[in-house]
Parts: structure tokens; sequence; C-alpha cells
């Protein structure tokens, strides 16, 4: 299904309002194990076929063809990636996802569920550790003050009661409540929105430390550079999006000056004053982690040698979790939620007539710090791109491989065009890897969701024209 970006939560409710319509869904499932049912489909009603296909483009015939095969099979697994969760109303369109696997009772059993694609390989075990402004590890609240007491036990230190920033608000806030930032493994110059942005609020701040494998765009805005290691210098283990646990070993020996983050962190923690982080390798980090976090009490490097884990694995001899909600969920009873389609925060006008999406491609990896440092991917996929539909290309007299302008009213780059149908008119895509041509000058930083506060990297205004 090709639908109009920004439109997902009404191509779910058109997909639910079949089920509901033609009683595919499964009745036994929502009765014995989910809630406010009725009022989601009180919403629902709002969104048949017809009305879904004059919002997302998609024909009503291929939601109802699509609602039915989905509804009729014995298990049917989702996956997403960043093309649901970076909108304006990305939470929505995660809850209308939860509610269409609920519908169909797919949750709780094996090859089923909600599963999100993360964008690099330990994202999820990034959360885990509370890389979240507003959560401890296993997600324990920052608010909740049992958690709060616990972690300041362990690490004897005040820990603050409410949440802190994300990573967007911290750039809204530099030189302002922020002062200094400390930046790990991410070069935000290029994979952040609105660039000119980003820039500005590096150069407002009273200092910078960047720690990475590579002189990155945001490193080259530095005070201090900390040379840190690659995952092939260095021991620790990456969690995958089935929640896997598994152990990275070091293969190679650092170069140079280049040390494991863990130990920089350390040794800047003791020169700040803070005398209690001392760890001789990163199993003793890993028993810390188990005795202070619930769902991974029983990982350790001893079991892990042996074979992966997934938690929950609550202790010693928790076998792991292959799947979760099995027989129920964490809260009791799955809740739907009644969701309405909300538009994109910036559409297409007079001025801005494209609709602007970005994202990655297979030969490269987010800013490109590594794959754009591969002779052979480079060689292969070397310049930027804009794709535009044969009919626009057409009528603006551009051609393969012409040289544009993609302009915002952020900022404005020049790259190539592909020309093709893999984008519908009035849509535009680019990936943003390249430096020499980022797509995210363009992208808006205030376009925000209001829950998970990620930016709308999938929907902007632009305007293309033909550089002569």
């Amino acid at each position: 299904l090709h639908q109009k970006p920004g439109t997902d939560v009404a191509l779910i409710n058109g997909l639910i309002h079949v089920m509901i319509k033609e009683e595919l869904y499964d009745k036994k499932f929502v009765e014995e194990r989910t809630e406010n049912f009725d009022i989601m489909a009180s919403i629902i009603e709002d969104y048949s076929p017809e009305r879904v296909e004059q919002i997302t483009g998609v024909p009503s015939e291929d939601i109802i063809k699509a609602a039915r095969l989905f509804a009729t099979k014995d298990k049917g697994a989702i996956y997403y990636a960043m093309g649901i969760t970076q909108h304006s109303n990305g939470t929505d369109n995660v809850l209308a996802l939860a509610n269409l696997a609920m519908i169909t009772g797919n949750v709780g059993k094996e090859s089923t569920g909600v599963n999100p694609l993360r964008g690099q390989n330990n994202v999820q075990g990034a959360c885990d550790m509370g890389d979240l402004p507003n959560v401890y590890t296993g997600y324990q609240p920052v608010n909740n003050p049992d958690a709060r007491q616990k972690f300041e036990k362990a690490w004897k230190v005040n820990l603050p009661e409410k949440p802190g920033l994300t990573a967007v608000e911290m750039f809204n806030e530099a030189g302002k409540q922020i002062k200094a930032l400390y930046i790990l493994g991410e070069n935000p110059v290029i994979s952040d929105p609105d660039q000119n942005h980003v820039i500005e609020a590096l150069k407002s701040l009273d200092f910078l430390v960047v720690q990475d494998i590579f002189l990155t765009e945001t490193a080259q805005y530095a005070d201090v550079v900390l040379p840190g290691v690659s995952f092939a210098e260095k021991d620790g283990t990456f969690t995958n999006t089935e929640r896997r646990v598994q152990l990275v070993r070091k293969a190679v020996t650092p170069r140079g000056n280049a040390r494991d983050d863990w130990q920089i962190i350390c040794d800047l923690a003791r020169h700040l004053g803070y005398d209690d982080m001392k760890y001789n390798t990163p199993s003793e980090i890993m028993d810390e982690i188990a005795k202070l976090t619930p769902s991974y009490g029983g990982i350790h490097y001893n079991r892990l040698e042996k074979s992966s884990l997934q938690w929950p694995c609550t202790d010693d001899t928790h076998p792991g979790t292959k799947y979760l909600h099995a027989g129920k969920f964490a809260r009791g009873l799955g809740k739907f939620h009644p969701l309405t389609h909300r538009p994109p925060q910036e559409e297409p006008d007079k001025e801005y007539e494209f609709l602007l999406m970005t994202g990655r491609m297979l030969y490269h990896y987010h800013s490109g710090t590594m794959t754009r440092r591969s002779k052979a991917l480079h060689e292969h996929k070397p310049d930027a791109y804009v794709e535009i539909n044969l009919e626009d290309a057409k009528r603006l007299g551009i051609k393969e491989k012409d040289r544009v302008k993609v302009s915002s009213r952020r900022g404005e780059v020049e790259t190539y065009a592909i020309v093709g149908e893999r984008v519908r008119p009035g849509q535009l895509f680019m990936p943003f890897h390249y430096a020499e041509s980022p797509a995210n000058r363009l992208t808006n930083a205030e376009a925000l969701d209001p829950v998970a506060k990620i930016p709308e990297y999938k929907v902007s205004a632009v305007k293309l024209e033909k550089i002569s």
C-alpha cells in the first residue's frame, strides 16, 4: 500500500474499519484480553475505505483487500521502521498499529506482534540502558521515587526528580539552559533536523566534547575530541529488536590513543570528583546492570558466552523470554486507543509545492561516518541525489542526473536528480547520509511529536529548481 506520507493513522483506521464491519476481527481476544474497544470502534466508523482513499491516496478496493488478507490469516506480524515514527504524530502511528495487532489477536504468540526495526543495531540496547531522558535502565521512571532511591543508593548520589531533555530539545536550549554538551558516537550536524539550527546551537555552547572514532562534521565544532573505539575494538553487548542480548568480542587492538568508551567515561567521572565509578571489565558493568534492572536480572557474561538471552530474564535460572504478552499484557488488559488523522505540521503550498521525504539507502549507514570512508561503497554510491517522479521532471524540464536545487524554509542544497516512478507526483525523496548535500538542512526541528519529541523527518515542504 502506497499511502501519502503523514496519513498512516487514517490508513490503519481504514483497515480496522473493514475488519469490524465485516466481523473479521478476533472477538474472543478482544473480549478477554482488551479494553476500550467500543470507544475505539466509534472513532473507526468515520474511516470508511472511500474516505480513507481521499486522505491517503490508497484505492478503497486495495484497503479492503489488505484488511481481509491480514485478518483472515492464523498469524500476522507487523514490522515498522522510521517511516512510522518520524512524524509529528509518530506516537499515534505506533498506537494505531497496536490497535491493529490487538483487534486481529496477533499479540502474545510466536511470529506475531508489533515489531520495530531499529535504525542501528543497538538502539534497543541503548534505550534499555536508560539512554532516554525519562527513565533509568529497564525503563524504570525517573519520576518514580522508589526507582530513583534505588539508583541513588547504588550510585551514592542525589538524582534529579524530573526527566531531562530529548536530543532535539537540547539543541533548542543550547546557549540558554544548556551551556555544554558531551556527544558520544553521534553526528547531529548530519543526522538532526534543520542543520543550520544545529550548527548555530553548537556554536552557542560554552563547551563541546565529542567522543567518536572519526573527526565527524560535528566533532569539527568541538573544544575537545576524545578518541573512542569501534565495535571491533572492544568487548560489550548489543541488544537487537527482539530483545536479544548478544556478546560482542574484541577482535583487534585499538590504534593510537583510542580507548574503550566506558574507560573514558569512568576517567572523566573521576576527574569531575565522582570516585565510585570503578570497574575492571565490561562484565562487571553487566553485573551492576543485572543488579539494578529486573528485566536484565539474569543476564551475565558467563551465560552470554554460551548463548544469547532475550529479556525479560529475571534471574540466573531464567531461560529468557521468546515473545512478550503471553497470557496477559504487562498492564493487565491491552488498551485500544481512539485515534484520529492529524495532518503533518508542514504541508506543500504554492511556494513550496513538493513533499520531501528523507531516509536511508542500502549502501550507506546513518551519517556516513563509517560507510563513506569505505572505498568500495563510495565508488558505488559517491553522490547524493533527489528522486523525482517522471511527470514532475517533464513539467520542470529536469532529466536524469541534472543538477537541481532543493529549498525549504530552513535552507537549500544542490544535488543530482534521479527520475523515475518510485515516488509519486508531488513527492521527493533524499537520502541524508551526504555532508556535501545534507538533506537535513531542509527538515524541520520545530515539528515534533508531542509525546516522543521525535522530529518530522518524513514530511517537509520544499521547492525544486533545475540549475542551468
